[in-house]
């Protein structure tokens, strides 16, 4: 996906293309279909205009036009209700549906901003490693992932301090979710490594900080679906049973609003918008300390 201002302009006059044929195809077809009626009416009765438009038979055609003047509106009602519905709101479990779908494109773009993105690591590890075998019609993935910055001091993940509540900073339980995402970034990017290589797909896969508690969580499908929820921040859990407790939000547990293009007006303005905030941030966003090792 490009970064330039070039791709933002040609989605909104895309954007722009289709609110204009939805506002006057209607409109135009009508007008269409009563020209060719009153046309045909015209040309079968008046013999001057039947002479000129080479004696043809028109009445037929002309009834023709009428009955679809009359059933245009009927036909288009019921093509829009054959449509599937777009879902409101699904559970993370539901991830892998969205990640299959978005696969049968020929360009793939799956972004996320959460926590360890354990979730979708695990639909993205299989689907790539499939592509390795069989590509189908893919040809192009980026995966982009931006989890917390684990190097930082945190209220969430914490400790919970010794009166229940107070989230106490805990920088050996950061460093294992940092070395768990390390591995994820790793996994994926080698396995996007391989895939190019080979010559049939071409695929990059990254991970970037952002500073902050993790407290929402997006992924966008192909610039088309947008999955957002929140996180419980206040969950807990405990590693084992002589531990100490930690503020540990449950991803798996996180249920997510989905937003298509496919929806309303609404929907396709919160699409847009969630899709130039990640883009943004991504932008802002510092690469891994792993990361930089390998850029050097």
């Amino acid at each position: 996906m490009s970064d330039g201002p070039g791709g933002t302009a040609d989605s909104g006059m895309g954007e722009r293309l289709k609110r204009f044929q939805a506002r006057y195809e209607p409109m135009f077809t009508r007008v269409l279909l009563l020209a060719i009626f009153v046309t045909g009416v015209t040309a079968q009765f008046v013999k001057p205009v039947g002479d000129a438009l080479q004696d043809k038979t028109f009445l037929g055609g002309a009834l023709l036009s009428l009955v679809g003047y009359v059933l245009y509106d009927t036909v288009k009602d019921l093509a829009a209700s054959l449509r599937l519905p777009v879902r409101a709101q699904v559970g993370s479990p539901e991830l892998g549906s969205f990640v299959s779908e978005a696969f049968r494109a020929r360009d793939v773009e799956i972004r996320f901003l959460g926590y360890t993105g354990e979730t979708l690591y695990n639909e993205l590890y299989h689907r790539l490693e499939g592509l390795l075998e069989d590509p189908g019609p893919t040809r192009n993935v980026s995966v982009r992932v931006l989890i917390p910055d684990f190097g930082q001091p945190m209220i969430v993940p914490s400790r919970v301090g010794e009166d229940g509540v107070t989230p106490v900073d805990d920088p050996d339980y950061r460093k294992r979710l940092e070395l768990k995402c390390r591995e994820y970034d790793q996994m994926l990017s080698g396995i996007a490594e391989r895939l190019t290589t080979g010559g049939r797909v071409i695929a990059e896969c990254e991970y970037r900080l952002y500073p902050g508690i993790p407290r929402d969580k997006i992924c966008i499908f192909n610039r088309e679906q947008v999955l957002h929820g929140l996180y419980d921040v206040a969950s807990r859990t405990v590693q084992r049973r002589s531990d100490p407790e930690y503020y540990d939000p449950k991803g798996y547990r996180t249920d997510l609003n989905v937003w298509s293009r496919q929806g309303g007006e609404d929907s396709k303005a919160v699409v847009s918008r969630w899709n130039k905030h990640l883009d943004d941030l991504w932008r802002l966003a510092a690469r891994p300390y792993w990361r930089q090792r390998t850029a050097a």
